[in-house]
């Protein structure tokens, strides 16, 4: 079934800063109340970044917690519009009720057995947001080799079984 025309409600002009280590620009409350008025958690949008991508991509705004949000900028986006941070750009959105983010419908069979296996882990996986279960998710899906998975694996599971660390680009501590 092709996907619905791309109809935005709301367009602005914005600069690309950055929070953090990630590209982004504000949506204020007022412009996020004309895609959701009252909405206060993740917002999952369609965007396109100076008309690109050709087909929206779906994302979640974050709350600002001030009634705004964040739309942090995926590589692809700003790759397909040319843009990155410090530029002006135009920006679209639609709200998109049907884009489900959080974790995949399943995990690698080999993270999943190991999980099952190992019920402090697996709590602590359960635990986690649905964002920091689908980037583990992610993460151990592009694994190409045994050995990086066994790597990999052996490091989730200590940390998800509250032992700190450093895995993923981040501190890891109580399983979180």
């Amino acid at each position: 079934m092709p996907a619905a025309p791309f109809k935005p409600t709301l367009r602005f002009s914005a600069t690309i800063g950055i929070r953090g280590i990630n590209p982004c620009v504000p949506v204020t409350a007022a412009q996020a109340a004309k895609l959701a008025p009252g909405w206060r958690r993740a917002m999952p949008v369609r965007v396109r970044v100076n008309g690109q991508p050709a087909e929206p991509w779906p994302i979640n705004l974050m709350p600002a917690g001030d009634g705004g949000f964040w739309l942090y900028l995926h590589a692809a986006v700003r790759e397909a519009s040319g843009t990155g941070v410090g530029d002006t750009v135009r920006v679209a959105l639609a709200f998109d009720g049907a884009y489900r983010g959080g974790p995949p419908d399943e995990l690698p069979p080999w993270f999943a057995a190991a999980l099952k296996a190992n019920a402090t882990a697996a709590r602590a996986y359960a635990a986690l947001p649905p964002s920091r279960q689908k980037e583990l998710a992610r993460h151990m899906l592009r694994l190409k080799t045994d050995a990086a998975r066994q790597r990999n694996l052996a490091q989730a599971l200590a940390v998800l079984s509250g032992q700190p660390g450093r895995f993923m680009a981040r501190d890891w501590l109580g399983g979180r």
